[in-house]
């Protein structure tokens, strides 16, 4: 969608993107202080190990309502889960993956690693060599209109992984919404979000990634 604002936060109130792209760093820095054995922590214990300011933080989560307590700070356990309950971790939104070449692989082994709030059900790729080897205890399927219709009425998935090439995105990305998807975690370098209006994208391009590195590390120490 191309609306920079999603209803979700305390009495309806419509929070920002950039708000709702905090909320994962928070959960997992969190995560990371909570198994060192730390219990509770001021914003501005967080603000500094996080690279950001102690009002931007209480601001960001006064949208769902606070958490801290004065002169105590947030319970780190307690701020964790509520984070998480804001996020949908725990959710196991329904999700396929489209494309089981070598990223898609990476793709679907991430997944059961990390509390995501997506759990994967199937595995489709046009290639028949790989129809029915197991990944992450899933069987490959042959993708196919028939197969992907029947896979999408039997699960009933809200989000479609897409490892594939930008050509095919298109015609994928139309049937899969046909069938209803409703969010995108999009790896093809196709932008579902110019054709589509009224789905949720998550562009990840590799390639941009790795060029803005090169570009900071090619220009350091530049004015």
């Amino acid at each position: 969608m191309t609306d920079d604002t999603i209803a979700a936060g305390k009495n309806g109130r419509k929070v920002s993107q950039y708000v709702i792209r905090r909320l994962p760093k928070y959960y997992r820095f969190l995560d990371e202080i909570a198994a060192e054995g730390e219990q509770k922590i001021s914003s501005f214990e967080m603000a500094s190990r996080m690279k950001l300011t102690a009002s931007q933080i209480r601001q960001d989560f006064n949208h769902f309502g606070g958490f801290g307590q004065q002169g105590y700070g947030y319970d780190v356990i307690q701020l964790r889960g509520e984070i998480g309950k804001i996020i949908g971790v725990k959710n196991q939104n329904r999700a396929v993956l489209i494309g089981a070449g070598n990223l898609g692989k990476a793709v679907a082994m991430h997944l059961g690693y990390v509390d995501s709030g997506v759990q994967l059900t199937g595995v489709f790729d046009i290639n028949p060599d790989l129809q029915n080897i197991d990944l992450c205890g899933i069987k490959i399927s042959l993708f196919t209109n028939e197969n992907i219709a029947a896979f999408c009425k039997r699960e009933r998935p809200t989000i479609a992984l897409l490892c594939i090439p930008k050509e095919a995105t298109q015609l994928v990305a139309s049937t899969l919404i046909s069938l209803g998807i409703k969010g995108f975690w999009n790896f093809s370098h196709y932008d579902i979000s110019a054709n589509f209006k009224d789905v949720f994208v998550e562009d990840v391009n590799l390639t941009d990634s790795l060029l803005t590195l090169a570009y900071n590390v090619n220009h350091n120490g530049d004015d």
